[in-house]
């Protein structure tokens, strides 16, 4: 029995997906929950385009967010902290920090997205920021003291 899974399935696929079942578990199991629906030729015409609209998307967003990657890459933000004796920070810098210093030059950028390494005291820094979850950018952060 073909179905097309509405929702994720552990084991059998993702939601979308077109597999083949064996009719007591189409039957008794994936049909009564909505967890899938029968792989019909009209339903099956449905799934394509939705899969076509998807796949898209998707190209789109990458696209997007390669150009936004390259955008990025030119970047530079200065971040004032205060610095103790012997040039050590008082706190931190944060990923905040960061996505505040790029947002007053007009760039949004999620503060969970930036990776920032071990930032101990003045200077110049690389920072990753995860635009897509396959592209990521790198930009310059400059340590400076207050």
């Amino acid at each position: 029995m073909k179905v097309i899974l509405q929702q994720d399935v552990k084991k059998l696929g993702q939601k979308g997906d077109i597999v083949e079942v064996s009719e007591g578990y189409g039957r008794n199991f994936l049909l009564p929950r909505k967890a899938a629906i029968l792989a019909t030729a009209e339903n099956l015409n449905v799934a394509t385009a939705k899969a076509g609209s998807k796949a898209r998307k998707e190209a789109q967003a990458t696209d997007e967010a390669k150009l936004m990657a390259k955008q990025l890459e030119s970047v530079s933000v200065t971040i004032p902290v205060r610095i103790g004796e012997g040039g050590k920070l008082f706190g931190s810098v944060t990923g905040k920090d960061v996505a505040d210093a790029l947002a007053k030059q007009n760039i949004d950028v999620d503060k969970k997205k930036i990776a920032l390494p071990n930032i101990t005291g003045e200077g110049e820094y690389e920072v990753t920021i995860k635009v897509h979850p396959s592209i990521q950018s790198k930009i310059k952060v400059n340590i400076v003291a207050e």
